[in-house]
């Protein structure tokens, strides 16, 4: 079985997208996979499936989650290995520790990210690996210049999360495979 972790973009942010947890651990058992668990109330689901095919599953819950909310939320999938790649890439650990000034933006599809012209004015900064892209944001995301200029960046769709979920998530994907 290989341990996924599917992120749903937009989920019960701002009053918009409202998702019940309960509903979509439901909606994601319904369609097939096991081991369904979910972490805090925005979108972060694990499962267990036979495949390896993440692009499958983001389609395959996409499609449930379009039928089941009104939402209809984006999915990125990444598998656990992907998500420890993740956690172990990060560039600006060294730089400060605390978790709340660290984020990931997971991108949709296969292709390795790309962020074209997008001005990083110091303290901020960011790095691009694989289909990720790395905030460093000691203000926070909220009221980040970087992270609102990157939200208005054409290309394709992703969903952020900030570091202490993205640990959590791989502590949670460790312990269920």
């Amino acid at each position: 079985m290989t341990v996924m972790v599917a992120l749903l973009r937009g989920v019960n942010v701002g009053g918009a997208g409202k998702v019940p947890m309960a509903d979509l651990r439901r909606v994601v058992a319904d369609a097939g996979y096991g081991d369904v668990r979910t972490y805090v109330n925005s979108g972060n689901v694990l499962l267990s499936t036979d495949g390896t095919d993440t692009e499958q599953v983001a389609a395959t819950l996409r499609a449930a989650c379009a039928e089941a909310f009104e939402a209809g939320p984006d999915v990125i999938v990444r598998t656990r290995d992907e998500l420890r790649g993740v956690v172990d890439g990060n560039p600006f650990l060294g730089r400060d520790d605390d978790p709340t000034h660290h984020h990931v933006v997971f991108l949709a599809g296969t292709a390795p990210a790309r962020v074209p012209d997008v001005e990083v004015t110091a303290p901020e900064d960011l790095a691009v690996a694989g289909r990720e892209v790395y905030l460093y944001l000691p203000g926070g995301i909220g009221r980040s210049p970087l992270a609102a200029r990157l939200a208005r960046r054409p290309g394709p769709g992703g969903t952020a999360r900030n570091w202490r979920t993205v640990t959590t998530l791989l502590r949670m994907a460790d312990e269920q495979g």
